[in-house]
């Protein structure tokens, strides 16, 4: 303990790394799966197809039909193709096992999102104001299982707050390839993630404010040439016109704004609010609008992002993720300033230290348990059930009560070939018309295995196939994780469910 105090007073970002590195090595280790649909199947999913040329359909090459740009930047699904490659040609073909490594590779990049944090709030409060900020980005609840994600939305941070730090401590020398450098960084946090352009936009737009035009010309710059040789040339080389892809992505979004999650201008703040845990949430809020003037360069990036999202109709909760780092720091910064020239917190001391281990507190169970929470368990481990098994190919999946299946992760089942593949029975698909299709199919492509989403109606269900499939035999099933469990509690809509195995 005596060890760990002197770390905290003399090398406190020492210590605050070695916090986050903990918790999210934890993570590397044990948060399996896959949080959302887009962080497996735009990344990883796609990027094993690349590597077995089947190309998921999604690039314009052999029989795909896939000839116009479909909205994605397929810069940061291609540095995840890179790992796999290389993890190819090594001879490592076991998908949980490549999946360590990546998980691997995102904690550690995730690293510098608290190192940032850590020293834009040292340079505008002191170091007691960014340990506290420091601390919320290493440890928060939910920071270290989202760090080893494949998420857009957090990979595109550190290359949002680096700018930040690298023109706030050119200070006063104001060298232009410091400004130049920094419109690099941005750039490339535009080619992971197209809404980054708010950020980069209000970045800009402090340099303007502040009238340092040499500033403004030199990140300008910098910014462009990045996004060139990056977004550019990568929509060149496939679509044969530079931002194809930025285009098609405005086009998607504009037609689709209310296809998805759609809630009002309240649904940002209150989830914010929510999952930095009140009191401490509204503490942050109050500081985050209370120094805007003072700290613009954190402000007024974030502030249009967030503006942007609190409008759009399409409010899935990742979407909001960048917001939080410069939130937490403009929170503490502007909170801390506050409470040392309030008389009331000045005669509560007390008090207010009561919300802070009533906070943390709070925040500890949570950080345990998602920190090594296998994020939907059943889906991927019924895709490594049947690896280990050897013989699967064709897949028949069993969604019966349901318009439209649930996609099997197939990147834990195997690498991707033509052979591989999945027919789906739904309400509109019975296990009848799936046996009609079968018999004209060529048997190379006769399913050998059945899989069953979710427990309702299975036995029904499962007699129904065996009327058809009389040889149906039964494997295992294979349960969703606790969190999985929870959420779904939660809210119904995330089909978190069990899955039966049977073979044929």
């Amino acid at each position: 303990m005596l060890m760990i105090k002197k770390l905290w007073d003399e090398k406190p970002l020492t210590l605050i790394l070695f916090s986050a590195g903990f918790f999210r090595l934890l993570a590397v280790l044990f948060s399996k799966g896959f949080g959302m649909h887009d962080d497996h199947f735009l990344v990883i999913e796609m990027a094993q197809s690349w590597v077995d040329h089947s190309y998921y359909n999604w690039l314009p090459f052999g029989d795909s039909p896939i000839r116009t740009a479909t909205g994605h930047s397929l810069f940061y699904t291609g540095l995840n193709f890179l790992m796999l490659k290389a993890m190819a040609m090594m001879g490592l073909t076991d998908p949980q096992l490549k999946m360590y490594f990546i998980r691997f590779v995102h904690a550690a990049f995730s690293l510098l999102v608290v190192y940032y944090g850590f020293k834009i709030t040292e340079f505008y409060s002191g170091a007691k104001v960014a340990r506290i900020a420091g601390l919320l980005l290493a440890i928060l609840w939910f920071m270290p299982m989202l760090s080893v994600r494949n998420l857009v939305e957090m990979v595109c941070i550190p290359f949002l707050m680096a700018p930040v730090w690298l023109i706030i401590k050119n200070g006063e020398m104001k060298k232009k390839s410091i400004y130049l450098l920094a419109g690099l960084v941005a750039g490339t946090a535009f080619s992971i993630r197209f809404q980054s352009s708010l950020f980069i936009t209000g970045i800009g737009l402090t340099l303007v404010v502040e009238k340092n035009w040499r500033a403004v010309i030199a990140y300008g710059a910098g910014t462009v040439v990045s996004v060139l040789l990056i977004q550019g040339s990568i929509d060149m080389f496939l679509w044969g016109k530079p931002f194809a892809e930025f285009m098609g992505y405005v086009k998607f979004n504009r037609e689709h704004a209310y296809d998805f999650v759609t809630h009002g201008a309240e649904t940002y703040p209150l989830l914010i609010s929510g999952i930095l845990l009140p009191p401490i949430s509204l503490f942050l809020w109050f500081g985050y609008f209370r120094n805007w003037r003072k700290q613009l360069i954190i402000f007024l990036p974030s502030f249009l992002f967030f503006v942007f999202h609190t409008s759009f109709p399409n409010k899935q909760e990742r979407f909001i993720l960048p917001f939080i780092p410069f939130f937490i720091m403009l929170g503490c910064i502007g909170w801390q300033e506050f409470v040392s020239g309030s008389a009331f917190w000045i005669k509560r001391p007390k008090l207010l230290r009561n919300c802070w281990i009533f906070f943390w507190a709070l925040n500890i169970l949570p950080l345990c348990v998602v920190s090594v929470a296998y994020s939907k368990r059943n889906r991927v481990e019924s895709m490594t059930y049947l690896y280990h098994k050897k013989d699967a190919g064709i897949l028949i999946i069993d969604d019966a009560n349901n318009d439209d299946i649930i996609l099997p992760p197939l990147f834990y089942l195997r690498p991707l070939r033509d052979k591989w593949g999945v027919i789906p029975v739904t309400k509109s698909q019975s296990p009848r018309k799936v046996r009609d299709i079968l018999k004209t199919a060529d048997k190379k492509y006769f399913p050998n295995y059945v899989i069953f989403w979710g427990e309702d109606n299975i036995e029904t269900r499962v007699d129904s196939m065996k009327k058809y499939f009389p040889q149906l035999q039964y494997e295992t099933t294979i349960e969703p994780g606790l969190v999985d469990r929870i959420v779904h509690y939660l809210n119904p809509i995330n089909q978190n469910q069990t899955t039966y195995i049977y073979k044929l």
